[in-house]
């Protein structure tokens, strides 16, 4: 299933809240000392509202992909439950293709071509799923394609937008913007995901896919508006490809922060990958229910991340931006062990909660993350960083799909799922094993590129 994440070390958000809400009055940066800023960041900065209504119609688009393609798969072509968790594992593969050479080619070049290079890509792949089904030409092997190379331009927005975003806000601006960002994606997701689940019943979840390309031709038509000029990369002295990658690797390495998220992601989204890849089988064959039903449940979970996005900074402020991810790390998104006791009528309950547990808990920990990268790591190496640990944070994806895939066949789904919510809650004890649960708050200062830091604000132990 196709989740907002993006390229930063964290869980990918689930599509229980796979993955930012309206102006309101200024509060304490979650990773320094309170700045007060003028209200409304929407409304005074013309370049992030353009860039904010696009990402959101680009996540709103991803909400209804996400739910469409493994519809098609299901009612239109009858794929078996590992096909599914392979149509799943296809969108996340291209993490561990390109991943790192990704991250090169864009702390090299501009970000905003890219990413509406990649969104272009995208919008002519998703529109040849309805022309093929229309031909009476669709195939597995197609969606499987769609789903591959769709991934790819995936891969190049999101290292260019991680690295895009803090070129153009300030930095006390960040978490406010990481925060409406995160919360519209998650506003977004609930609409498409219930809107995608009602037209697939209505119409037909390939009609559904042919309507949603208007989601990307939004997206193109706000970011291209966009003012703001980047400076030009094309002249910075260029070394081997090889040698570039590796100072992203060193770096992620070497960091007990960047290595902590990035394990910690790679595991979560291990888990949280595995039972979403199955989540429609799940509620359609074992639950029962209808395709716009499993739309409106997926939806009202979804709510949890307009949740998280709203509570993650006051959270944080009170209790340390350390506490207050592994609070919301470990607590919420272990309400997914409940998921696997679904059943029909009041049993659609256990779903409920725990899908919004996930939600609220991955997406407040991610807005959090989002903003300490963005203040840690050294610009220049922003792009390549975040690849680095994409890699291995989104490249475990598809390994959590395809392993899925693989025991529900062996085991049965419910099995399956059971499995796999399980796992959720002992990924997260990577964070308490980490350095996070000793100290109050992460650091607030940039790291430098020879390994020693900036003086920093000592972390309060307190």
């Amino acid at each position: 299933m196709t989740s907002t994440a993006s390229t930063e070390s964290h869980p990918a958000e689930p599509v229980a809240g796979p993955v930012t809400a309206g102006p309101r009055r200024p509060e304490p940066a979650v990773t320094g000392p309170t700045v007060r800023r003028p209200a409304g960041l929407l409304r005074r900065h013309r370049d992030f509202r353009l860039l904010w209504i696009g990402e959101t119609a680009n996540k709103y688009g991803s909400a209804v992909t996400g739910l469409a393609l493994p519809l098609i798969a299901v009612s239109t072509l009858n794929a078996s439950t590992f096909q599914v968790g392979l149509l799943g594992a296809a969108g996340w593969a291209p993490w561990l293709l390109i991943g790192l050479p990704a991250g090169v080619w864009v702390d090299r070049l501009r970000s905003r071509p890219i990413m509406l290079t990649a969104t272009a890509v995208s919008l002519v792949l998703y529109a040849t799923v309805p022309l093929a089904a229309l031909a009476g030409t669709l195939t597995l092997g197609h969606l499987l394609a769609v789903a591959l190379l769709a991934g790819a331009a995936g891969v190049f927005f999101q290292t260019a937008y991680t690295a895009y975003l803090p070129q153009l806000l300030d930095p006390a601006d960040q978490p406010e913007g990481n925060a409406k960002l995160h919360g519209s994606a998650s506003a977004a997701s609930i609409v498409g995901l219930g809107s995608g689940g009602l037209i697939a019943q209505l119409a037909g979840p390939v009609n559904g896919l042919l309507a949603n390309t208007a989601t990307f031709l939004l997206s193109l038509w706000c970011t291209a508006r966009i003012d703001h000029r980047e400076t030009d990369r094309t002249d910075r002295p260029r070394r081997a490809l090889r040698q570039e990658i590796g100072e992203g690797l060193r770096l992620l390495g070497s960091d007990v922060w960047f290595r902590t998220f990035t394990l910690f992601g790679a595991a979560s989204n291990l888990v949280l990958t595995g039972y979403q890849s199955l989540l429609v089988v799940f509620l359609i064959r074992e639950v029962g229910i209808g395709e716009g039903t499993v739309g409106l449940l997926v939806g009202l979970a979804s709510t949890g991340g307009i949740v998280g996005a709203a509570f993650a900074r006051r959270v944080a402020a009170r209790l340390g931006t350390s506490r207050a991810m592994l609070m919301l790390e470990l607590v919420l998104p272990a309400l997914t062990v409940l998921i696997p006791l679904t059943g029909r009528g009041l049993g659609l309950a256990w779903y409920l909660i725990g899908g919004f547990g996930a939600s609220a808990g991955v997406v407040a920990g991610n807005v959090i993350k989002s903003t300490f990268q963005q203040r840690y790591c050294p610009p220049e190496l922003l792009g390549r960083l975040s690849a680095s640990s994409a890699v291995l944070n989104f490249g475990s994806i598809p390994l959590g799909a395809l392993l899925a895939g693989f025991l529900g066949t062996q085991l049965g789904v419910r099995p399956a799922m059971w499995l796999m919510t399980i796992g959720v809650p002992l990924a997260a004890l990577i964070l308490w094993c980490s350095p996070m649960r000793r100290v109050r708050d992460l650091p607030t200062e940039r790291r430098t590129l020879n390994g020693a830091d900036l003086p920093v604000t000592p972390a309060s132990t307190s």
